[in-house]
């Protein structure tokens, strides 16, 4: 065990029932000290949820279609995925790269280089699946959280961004899994209380 998770553990252990309401409120004993660490451990193993992101990890190409205003064409481009799975499959690191037409202070299109990373898991304590994005088009971290449907087999996540000052833009992210070299992604924005389509994204495995 690290300092930092010792060092967590031994905050949720002091502050003791007020960690476990649901418990404390049926019970008027606290929870001990070993039934807290007992419940830690086990909030800490990954399980069948996190087996989700097994068929995401590996090298893909992806196409990127993304509307900048929902009336016109979209734009496209190419680019490549890393995906991998971290700290025993808990946690699926995907690193990308590519090339976008964006509108530069004159207004005028002009390519640059693209970067994005995301980190996904399952947090068993919340019991959802959670996404942290950050990329080069920005300095801020958007963070979602999300359900997965296994009939269907989509992720849907929700969550906001701020690109501007006091801009807070709602999202909601529907990953799919089409097959184990196939995947795709679409994203949606909220324009003025309705959610339009802004993003979508196709990923091929590598040979």
């Amino acid at each position: 065990m690290n300092a930092r998770t010792l060092l967590r553990l031994v905050i949720v252990v002091l502050a003791g029932a007020a960690a476990f309401p649901a418990r404390s409120q049926s019970s008027t004993n606290p929870p001990s000290e070993s039934d807290m660490m007992a419940t830690m451990t086990e909030l800490a193993k990954p399980g069948e949820n996190h087996k989700q992101f097994a068929n995401m990890a590996g090298e893909w190409s992806y196409t990127v279609k993304y509307w900048m205003n929902p009336q016109s064409p979209p734009s496209e481009s190419t680019g490549t995925t890393v995906s991998k799975l971290v700290m025993g499959g808990r946690y699926l690191v995907s690193n990308h790269t590519g090339k976008m037409s964006m509108p530069g202070p004159d207004g005028k299109m002009t390519d640059v280089t693209f970067e994005g990373m995301a980190i996904e898991g399952y947090d068993n304590a919340k019991k959802k699946f959670v996404s942290s994005w950050i990329d080069n088009m920005g300095t801020g971290i958007e963070n979602s959280e999300g359900t997965y449907d296994a009939v269907t087999k989509t992720l849907t996540y929700i969550g906001s961004y701020e690109p501007m000052p006091g801009m807070v833009t709602k999202i909601r992210q529907v990953d799919k899994c089409i097959d184990e070299n196939h995947h795709a992604m679409e994203m949606f924005e909220d324009r003025g209380g309705t959610l339009v389509k802004t993003m979508e994204i196709n990923y091929s495995r590598k040979s």
